[in-house]
């Protein structure tokens, strides 16, 4: 009887944490909040944003509805557009249900939900800010101050205390303290630097030097650049394994993903995908690392198992940012 529970309960979790959820997918060119069914990786729809464009997204933790900041028509330090509102998408009706209206043209880029207190913490990169929102209200509740321009990426570490902003054109990496709001500390990369993520334990950082193909990986007890781990080509996204053995890098040049050993920091294994490899999002249940293929439309679906694609998904023009929705 025991071990019947056990197997329900098992079976139970990965219909909760892995294929029972849904794969969200920014597609800038189209402008549009793609809903995928990750088990036959088909679309379910194609949501229009009601703007020029969507970059990057979040579910919320229910899974009901997704967030998305109107970046702008243009790359980060590039001219262009400035955008300066996010649209709620209900991932049910498939309608854009809410706005949030930032007040100016700011660039809002990057959404995390803040593990702890629910609040959405979005990159307002034209005002060198972090812009915290209740989600339930939709209402800006405070900024934090990045002391750095264009923070086009956040991280947050699990007890929801520290924020790490990847300041591209500086090349710098900006350390939060979310609850005082205020800027600890300002760390030197490079002169241009992409995309941040954390370790499973939240004691290492990681960000992809744009000047030469290398991974910068962070001691986050010091701030400090603990160590650098080379890579095929400069990198662009990267994602932990749940299990912390294991970092997934998009390596965007090369048209590449290699999987750094996190015990050996070194690349163990690199596999082809579709040009233009942006962004790593790691399935929950840890068995599938997704990533955005830009110029290709097209969503690379590894399992981890085995480090090879499994499946090859269809999604829509200029493919970015990547979520996922748990049911």
């Amino acid at each position: 009887m025991r071990n019947t529970w056990i197997l329900l309960l098992s079976l139970c979790l990965n219909t909760a944490f892995g294929q029972g959820g849904l794969l969200l997918v920014a597609n800038k060119g189209d402008q549009a909040v793609a809903i995928i069914d990750p088990k036959t990786g088909k679309s379910l729809a194609a949501i229009p944003e009601g703007g020029e464009t969507a970059h990057e997204l979040v579910a919320s933790p229910d899974g009901r509805v997704a967030y998305a900041p109107i970046y702008g028509n243009s790359g980060v330090g590039k001219p262009g557009t400035d955008g300066r509102n996010m649209v709620v998408v209900d991932l049910k009706t498939h309608k854009v249900s809410g706005n949030l209206d930032f007040g100016k043209g700011i660039r809002p880029h990057c959404p995390v939900i803040g593990p702890k207190n629910g609040l959405l913490y979005v990159t307002t990169e034209l005002d060198n800010t972090i812009t915290v929102i209740d989600p339930k209200a939709l209402k800006i509740v405070g900024t934090i101050p990045t002391g750095q321009a264009e923070s086009h990426m956040l991280a947050i570490s699990r007890d929801g205390k520290r924020g790490y902003t990847a300041n591209v054109g500086p090349g710098t990496v900006s350390v939060l303290d979310l609850d005082a709001k205020k800027t600890v500390k300002i760390i030197p990369i490079s002169k241009n630097t992409q995309r941040i993520a954390l370790s499973v334990d939240d004691k290492l950082v990681f960000t992809s030097d744009q000047t030469a193909p290398r991974l910068a990986v962070i001691d986050a007890a010091t701030n400090t650049i603990k160590t650098w781990v080379p890579l095929p080509a400069p990198g662009y996204g990267t994602a932990p394994t749940p299990d912390g053995k294991y970092l997934v890098v998009a390596v965007s040049k090369a048209n590449k993903v290699a999987v750094v050993d996190l015990g050996t920091m070194k690349v163990m294994k690199t596999i082809d995908v579709p040009a233009a490899p942006q962004e790593v999002l790691v399935r929950p249940d840890g068995q599938v690392a997704y990533v955005s293929c830009d110029s290709s439309k097209k969503v690379a679906a590894i399992r981890t198992s085995d480090w090879s694609v499994e499946q090859m998904i269809d999604a829509g023009k200029g493919a970015d940012g990547l979520a996922w929705a748990g049911r």
